[in-house]
C-alpha cells in the first residue's frame, strides 16, 4: 500500500466547489490519527501528475492551514474562490455546506 498515492487518489475525487479535512481523509484511509501525515503528503503534491487539488483540503475548522505551503503563484484561497468556495480571513465561509466527507460520499 502506498499511503501517499492513496491520499492523492482521494483528494482527486473531491469535487470542485467542495472541501474536506485532513482528518476526514485520514479516517477514510483507516488511520484517523494520520491527519498530519496527510498534510505532509499534500505538501509534496504540487508537482504530481495527474494534478492533485490540494487546495480543497483544509483543517477541521475550515481554516486554510496549509496555505503557507502553496507556491506564491498558486494561492490556496484564490484557487478555492475560482471554484466558487467563499474564503474570508483564511477560513472557508459556510464550511459545513462545502464539506465533502469521503466516508459518506465514496
Amino acid at each position: 500500500m502506498n499511503f501517499n498515492k492513496d491520499i492523492f487518489e482521494v483528494v482527486r475525487l473531491i469535487p470542485k466547489g467542495r472541501v474536506t479535512s485532513y482528518g476526514a481523509i485520514a479516517k477514510y484511509l483507516g488511520d484517523a490519527r494520520a491527519s498530519r501525515r496527510i498534510g505532509w503528503a499534500l505538501n509534496k503534491s504540487f508537482a504530481s501528475t495527474p494534478y492533485v487539488p490540494a487546495h480543497r483540503v483544509v483543517n477541521r475548522l475550515g481554516m486554510l492551514s496549509g496555505a503557507l505551503h502553496f507556491p506564491p503563484e498558486r494561492s490556496m484561497a484564490e484557487e478555492l474562490r475560482e471554484e466558487g468556495v467563499q474564503v474570508k480571513e483564511g477560513q472557508v465561509v459556510e464550511f459545513e455546506k462545502c464539506f465533502w466527507d469521503p466516508m459518506t460520499e465514496l
